[in-house]
């Protein structure tokens, strides 16, 4: 078993590059790591680094969108939440969202290399039981993010930490095109469900029959959970998540509703670097 993960470790090292976080790092480095404390409070992001397979689920409907349930342990959750609440970006009670650009904070960066190789050690499997997630069936283009996506350097340049409470949400949309193809959702916290709706492209239709039409795709979100949008899925479907009473129904029943918190990972195009 130490042959096949020795294998897989360097398999992603040659596909993505040397981890910095290896135990073979020089001690200097290392040094620097535990004087970030935002860092080490996300140690446990790379504790499971051992080339595990996450189970992947597509949506029955919508080309290029992914779920993987089991994409943080519980602890790794805690460690996530210790590292964005030491940021500070939500003391003052005042701020719900915050963006960072360029050089991510260290847990974001570590939290990019476990989405990479969740997905280089994916494990397609259809949804049981639901109609929103399934797998129906699976192509050569069956993979959670494509190869030239997942290749890139880095593979994410830009997050968004945001923090949500009962009855709050966001509105359907689809992300700026001043970001490139490829984009990584993480749940943390309260569970949820998100809707997508396919764009309609008659900007003079008339709302009400617009609503009458539309196809209403549910995808429920679990604490830990990762979604990734490439392809129609970025560009060519809404996504919302509306958190007033009546809308979050899963199974026929309303979720319990708390706080959620959540990290989305994407790249800016080449042209707004």
């Amino acid at each position: 078993m130490e042959g096949d993960d020795e294998i897989r470790r360097r398999a992603l090292e040659e596909a993505f590059g040397e981890s910095s976080d290896d135990d073979g790092a020089g001690g200097g480095e290392e040094e620097e790591e535990e004087s970030d404390p935002s860092s080490s409070s996300c140690s446990l992001l790379l504790e499971e680094r051992d080339g595990r397979p996450r189970k992947w689920e597509m949506a029955n409907g919508v080309k290029g969108l992914w779920l993987c349930r089991d994409f943080l342990s519980v602890d790794q959750q805690s460690s996530l939440l210790s590292a964005i609440q030491h940021e500070g970006w939500f003391d003052d009670g005042c701020h719900n969202q915050a963006m960072r650009f360029g050089d991510l904070p260290g847990w974001a960066t570590k939290l990019s290399r476990l989405v990479c190789e969740a997905v280089w050690f994916s494990e397609v499997s259809p949804a049981a039981g639901t109609e929103s997630i399934v797998g129906d069936h699976c192509g050569e283009d069956c993979w959670p993010l494509p190869l030239d996506l997942l290749q890139r350097e880095p593979l994410f340049d830009q997050l968004i930490a945001n923090v949500y409470y009962p009855g709050e949400g966001i509105c359907a949309h689809v992300d700026l095109m001043r970001f490139d193809d490829g984009i990584a959702i993480i749940s943390l916290e309260s569970a949820c469900v998100m809707h997508f709706t396919q764009c309609k492209q008659e900007d003079n239709i008339d709302k009400s029959q617009a609503e009458e039409g539309i196809k209403r795709i549910p995808v429920f979100l679990n604490a830990g959970s990762l979604v990734l949008m490439s392809g129609e899925a970025r560009y060519l479907w809404k996504h919302e998540i509306n958190r007033k009473q009546g809308f979050q129904l899963w199974e026929g029943r309303e979720l319990a509703q708390q706080r959620r918190t959540s990290v989305t990972l994407r790249k800016l195009c080449k042209s707004h670097n």
